[in-house]
């Protein structure tokens, strides 16, 4: 290998999006950033040097500095709703151009990034870092350099220098002192970039100046870096990238292979992208005849294939799914209605129609277990919990409910701990396009729009004396009760979203209705204050009201 380009797909996905105007594809779904996207990789090929290509994404937002400081990157917002479907099309994207998608649990795509450079570099081959990130910078050096693909600007040694006023080699010392709010990373209060490399270059490293910081003449300079010296020394743990991790691709399976122009040419039409298809036409093919986007998913599937999940092996299939697919429906079972008090029984998802699985996590052995009856099999809950709070928190996955603020409020009160976002919601979408005209419970909609007769939850929990909570529910009904819910939910708002940007209700919905959820989760878990004696002067003033 001669030349190996290693493409920082999490970082230039946010540059696209604001980069480029607004692009709908054909069905009404954004795709400016898979266009820009796209089209870098196609210029990216073109480069005769590029005998080696791999893309790689971060996988949620936590990774193992979360560990050394909770609050790393805890104040990052949300990416734009707008975005959120395109991060799965990016990955279509990078697998439709036959390139390597890269990406592993627990570590973001720099350190990837820098192990592979690492590894490349000791082969004696060249690399080049496809991205203009700051915190890729201390990699540069040797044969590794960096390419601003916005800019088409390389990025050197001396381009890094003007940046941060040391070489390559001591940007961790710089960033260490100077923090970083955009990720939360603290460094030393008041201290700036310029200020952190006049010190760097004044006394070596960051050692040497915590060591000697009785020195410094400034009083509150040298008063602050003595406070702040352990602050410094996590700041450096965060800023420095690894270049160790047990990466689970070799680099050989990096190098470029030809593209498959019938699977590319499909790709670009779904987008919607004329311009690129007009550019790479001698490399596709012939279009298929009648050849156009595809039409909207089924909102009914022929057949229903629902799996019992038991054990960790098949939660992470299923999780793997919903990373690739981009969007989850995702719903609760609970022991009551009420979400403050509800206790969670277990989890079901959907990531295509007909397609859905249920995640028992709390069911005791039903009518049995007075008997002596044991309990079914089940992951522990602590263990679920651990392997789906990263995909329910992960920002590039779109989590679809049914009234999915119960479950957003059962999940995020302890010992769950778990804040889903980014949402969507089919019952919400119901609500601003035919408000008065129906209700919008699942059961009634499942029938108004997708002609289908709902499992009800009397059927599975009895009624009466005769009723039982969830978790003495048997496995199999629990199962096609769940995993019907969650595939309903996703056919549902398969069927309602597109309607919601045709009928011109896409404001309404995105910027009162469902970024009101969050809030009044919020308000709930919260809780207000209340003026007793007031409530019962206005309880007494009423009554007697009402007597006169």
């Amino acid at each position: 290998m001669r030349h190996v380009y290693l493409v920082d797909g999490s970082g230039y996905i946010f540059r696209a999006f604001h980069a480029l105007p607004p692009m709908t594809r054909p069905d009404g779904t954004p795709v400016n950033a898979v266009y820009g996207f796209t089209s870098m990789l196609l210029k990216l090929r073109d480069d005769a040097e590029a005998d080696c290509i791999a893309v790689l994404f971060d996988t949620s937002r936590k990774s193992f500095r979360n560990d050394i400081y909770p609050d790393y990157k805890a104040h990052r917002p949300d990416p734009p709703l707008e975005l959120v479907p395109q991060f799965a099309l990016i990955r279509e994207a990078t697998r439709a151009l036959n390139l390597p998608a890269i990406e592993q649990a627990g570590y973001e795509a720099d350190d990837l990034i820098a192990t592979y450079a690492r590894l490349a570099a000791a082969r004696g081959a060249e690399v080049t870092i496809v991205s203009s990130d700051k915190d890729l910078m201390q990699l540069v050096g040797g044969t590794v350099g960096m390419l601003d693909p916005v800019k088409n600007k390389r990025i050197g040694p001396a381009e890094v220098a003007e940046r941060f006023g040391v070489p390559p080699e001591k940007v961790v010392d710089v960033q260490s002192l100077a923090g970083d709010s955009t990720d939360n990373v603290p460094g030393v209060p008041g201290i700036g970039v310029k200020t952190a490399a006049e010190l760097i270059n004044a006394y070596g490293d960051l050692d040497t100046l915590l060591a000697r910081a009785g020195e410094i003449k400034q009083p509150k300079r040298r008063e602050t870096l003595q406070t702040n010296a352990e602050k410094a020394r996590v700041s450096r743990e965060l800023v420095r990238l690894k270049t160790d991790v047990p990466v689970e691709h070799p680099l050989e399976e990096f190098r470029t292979k030809p593209i498959d122009g019938p699977a590319l040419g499909a790709f670009l039409r779904e987008q919607g992208f004329k311009s690129l298809l007009a550019r790479i036409a001698d490399r596709l093919g012939p279009a298929p005849a009648g050849a156009k986007a595809p039409a909207p998913a089924p909102a009914t599937p022929k057949d229903t294939q629902y799996e019992l999940v038991q054990d960790r092996a098949a939660l992470e299939r299923w999780i793997a799914r919903a990373r690739d697919a981009g969007v989850v429906a995702f719903d609760t079972e609970t022991t009551s209605l009420d979400a403050m008090r509800a206790a969670l029984v277990g989890v079901s998802m959907a990531v295509e129609p007909g397609r859905a699985c249920y995640v028992p996590l709390a069911h005791g052995a039903g009518q049995g277990e007075l008997l002596g009856e044991a309990r079914p099999k089940q992951i522990p809950l602590a263990e679920a919990l651990d392997l789906l709070r990263p995909l329910l928190e992960d920002p590039a996955v779109l989590k679809v409910g049914h009234n999915i603020k119960y479950d957003m409020l059962v999940l995020a009160r302890d010992p769950y701990a778990v804040r889903i976002a980014p949402i969507d919601d089919s019952m919400l979408a119901s609500y601003v396009l035919e408000a008065g005209a129906h209700g919008h419970g699942m059961d009634e909609l499942a029938k108004l729009h997708l002609d289908h007769d709902t499992i009800k939850y009397a059927d599975v929990t009895g009624t009466g004396k005769a009723q039982v909570t969830f978790d003495r529910v048997p496995l199999d009904k629990a199962l096609a009760y769940a995993a019907e819910d969650a595939d309903v939910t996703l056919r549902l708002w398969l069927a309602l979203k597109p309607r919601v940007l045709t009928e011109r209700k896409l404001t309404l919905y995105e910027t009162e209705e469902r970024a009101l959820v969050p809030v009044l989760v919020e308000m709930e878990r919260t809780g207000i204050k209340v003026d007793v004696a007031e409530l019962k002067r206005l309880s007494d003033d009423f009554a007697q009201r009402l007597a006169a």
